[in-house]
């Protein structure tokens, strides 16, 4: 009789050798989570713009605060990402992208296209808004 073998019946995190498409497909997932949680403070917002000046004054000193900043920040950055990503995986399903170098090039090119727009996001709303 053969010995039998102690190993997983499917493959875990443990087995795989983490690459950067790994780990972003994990970030995708949970930029998704993070857009919802920013979509409620967005409704907050919207909704205080509907309710009054005295309710837009508090969510603005929220937003306004470091704190709420860099919320915000975290926000556009999850969106950007998300859309980033969200291009990478249409890439996918429409069948292109599969090579070794191109899985690369979208998975770097989703990172730091996320982190340059979410920069830019920021530095046009800095210059049309005067540091507001």
């Amino acid at each position: 009789m053969t010995a039998r073998i102690e190993r997983p019946l499917s493959p875990h995190i443990q087995t795989y050798r983490w690459t950067l498409t790994m780990a972003l497909s994990i970030v995708h997932r949970a930029t998704g989570i993070a857009l919802y949680v920013g979509t409620l403070l967005l409704a907050w917002w919207l909704i205080a713009a509907a309710s009054g000046p005295a309710a837009y004054a508090h969510v603005q000193a929220f937003s306004g605060s470091i704190i709420g900043r860099l919320i915000v920040f975290g926000y556009t950055w999850a969106l950007m990402h998300h859309m980033l990503s969200g291009i990478r995986h249409f890439v996918w399903d429409l069948g292109y992208g599969f090579k070794a170098n191109e899985r690369e090039a979208l998975t770097w090119g989703a990172l730091i296209g996320g982190i340059v727009l979410t920069v830019l996001v920021w530095i046009i709303a800095y210059a049309i808004g005067g540091g507001r």
